[in-house]
């Protein structure tokens, strides 16, 4: 019979296994959209570059480009893959995007911009920004259909387009240094970790009122995050 030891372990292994299969789907998206952003940029390099030899074909068919023009045709190969290869940077996401993007992007963009706060954030604070993208991956299908006029859209868009955003953000103004110093009791750090749970909690509520149907529920909980960790109470 498993002793009280046994079935400890048993639960932290099960915990470990969940934690690196939650880590390993948002590392693989991660992946994806890195790949698919070289694969865009292969395309174009390629089609700049048959651009460039169909046109040196062209005219060397009417008049012999010699050996100048070749060199003048291999120039522009290397510049237009060089160039290609390094522009255009794909813009970086801001909250003020986030508040500009349609409803149904909005999750999606969300779980990219916090993916790309990861490395600013601490260690508890990362494994809950992993839990928060996961469940802002499950939103994204189901704001889809939502009406941007409805109430309930208004309150996913605050809570994901501006308090999860700005509560970050606030966190990133506190110098590195400072940030794990007590100030009113409790670290900017423990002040984070704090509010992300219940940012993470009540995404998971929105997600399953939109799977339940209760867009009426959704609009009038009227639930505003009570975050002592706004900008002016992160700051020194």
């Amino acid at each position: 019979m498993p002793s009280d030891v046994d079935r400890q372990i048993s639960r932290s292994s099960e915990y470990l296994e969940r934690t690196r299969e939650r880590y390993a789907s948002v590392r693989g998206r991660a992946r994806q959209r890195r790949q698919a952003e070289i694969l865009r940029r292969i395309g174009r390099i390629a089609a700049a570059d048959i651009a460039i030899l169909v046109a040196a074909l062209l005219i060397g068919w009417f008049a012999p480009i010699g050996m100048g023009g070749a060199m003048i045709v291999m120039a522009l190969l290397v510049a237009a893959t060089l160039l290609l290869a390094i522009f255009p940077r794909a813009p970086e996401l801001s909250i003020e995007t986030l508040h500009q993007v349609s409803l149904r992007a909005l999750p999606l963009q969300t779980e990219q911009w916090l993916e790309e706060q990861r490395l600013a954030l601490p260690a508890p604070a990362r494994t809950l920004a992993d839990s928060i993208g996961l469940k802002l991956e499950t939103l994204a299908p189901q704001v889809a259909a939502l009406d941007e006029r409805e109430p309930a859209a208004a309150e996913i868009r605050k809570l994901v387009a501006e308090q999860l955003p700005e509560l970050v953000r606030g966190y990133k103004r506190v110098p590195e240094p400072l940030r794990r110093e007590e100030r009113n009791g409790r670290t900017p750090d423990e002040q984070l970790v704090d509010g992300l749970k219940v940012i993470d909690a009540e995404i998971a509520q929105m997600s399953s009122q939109l799977a339940q149907g209760d867009l009426d529920l959704l609009a009038t909980r009227g639930r505003y995050l009570q975050i002592r960790y706004r900008d002016d109470e992160f700051a020194e």
